[in-house]
């Protein structure tokens, strides 16, 4: 999808491209697996020329490197205003200062200044929670989130990493009391990595909060440059990660095969069959060369076959209850009718004897 054809991001009047760009590889500070400054502007230009307009960050990406970049190309080019700019909190950028980091009022507040003078703007189109602070009250985070909103410092709010009970908790507070809610999350989510699918995606559909998913070509798995008994030397991640498994090449072998149906990359495979799930789903690319930004833009429409063949190869084992939820639930509560569209009657009605307790 061309990035210039937005869509709205979940329960808001945000509009975003249907990819949005990752600075996470922005800065080559010691320890960070990035590229240099010159590098980060060309990516970065190159998105921008496309019609893309979301780009994501965090204070400690490259230890804060990563924001000053983007700081630093928006002042010179005059468009920050034309930018949906979203940055993260939680991690402390103090060490041994207790209030350095997580999700408290004095942390929070603390951290959007300091992002904001790395950021050279006076307010940030969305804030993300990076991670679940079980130490802080989250009504205490959501409520300090709500003081930023109506100061005009942040526009809107999203969680990322938080387990789905904590969002449903926070979310339903935040309509109840009238605060600024959230409206999206931030995901791990890819064809290698689908047990979001057990509880987080179908309550983020239910609420009407987009996903948007980092690492969906998890670690760089799916780029294309991963084929089984062929060596990778060049990636970063595998320094950090290690390579594929066996379960993770055949879900690797489809969508290389997929890809050159398309004469195209396994990437571009990989975030199409993202961008085809249910509800609004916009995945982070994210480059350390300027190549890499342009692999992953090439435009596949995936046919019905081929998602479904993908669907299957990736299928994923998820916790309990989640599998009670699909066709056994269509089983037992339709008895072979067809209600909303979701037919059971490839089942047998089932008497209440043949169920075991």
């Amino acid at each position: 999808m061309p990035l210039d054809h937005y869509v709205t991001l979940g329960r808001s009047g945000l509009r975003v491209s249907p990819f949005a760009l990752g600075a996470m590889t922005f800065g080559e500070d010691p320890g960070a697996a990035g590229c240099s400054v010159e590098e980060s502007e060309r990516i970065l230009g190159a998105y921008l020329d496309r019609g893309g307009n979301f780009i994501d960050t965090a204070n400690f990406y490259s230890n804060g490197h990563s924001e000053k970049i983007l700081g630093d190309f928006f002042r010179a080019a005059g468009t920050r205003d034309r930018v949906v700019l979203a940055s993260k909190f939680f991690f402390n950028m103090h060490p041994g200062d207790p209030n350095g980091g997580g999700a408290g009022r004095k942390a929070i507040r603390g951290q959007l200044d300091e992002t904001l003078r790395r950021l050279g703007t006076d307010y940030l189109d969305l804030y993300w929670m990076h991670n679940w602070d079980r130490n802080t009250p989250v009504e205490e985070t959501l409520r300090t989130l709500d003081d930023l909103v109506g100061s005009g410092k942040v526009r809107y709010i999203g969680f990322s990493n938080v387990p789905a009970w904590v969002t449903a908790q926070a979310q339903t507070m935040a309509v109840l009391k009238g605060w600024a809610p959230l409206i999206a999350l931030q995901v791990e989510y890819s064809l290698l990595a689908r047990t979001v699918e057990g509880e987080i995606a179908p309550m983020a559909k239910d609420m009407g909060l987009a996903l948007v998913p980092w690492s969906p070509l998890k670690n760089g798995f799916l780029s294309g440059k991963y084929r089984r008994n062929v060596q990778v030397t060049d990636s970063e991640r595998v320094k950090y990660v290690g390579g594929p498994g066996e379960d993770d090449f055949k879900v690797i072998d489809v969508a290389n095969e997929i890809a050159e149906q398309h004469d195209s990359t396994a990437a571009a495979v990989s975030l199409a069959w993202l961008r085809a799930r249910e509800g609004t789903v916009v995945p982070i690319i994210g480059a350390r060369r300027l190549e890499h930004l342009e692999s992953n833009l090439e435009e596949v429409v995936l046919t019905a076959d081929q998602l479904a063949k993908l669907d299957e190869v990736s299928k994923p084992e998820l916790n309990y209850p989640a599998e009670l939820h699909g066709e056994l639930r269509a089983m037992l509560q339709f008895a072979g009718t067809t209600v909303d569209g979701e037919p059971s009657n490839i089942y047998p009605p089932l008497l209440l004897s043949d169920v075991r307790y």
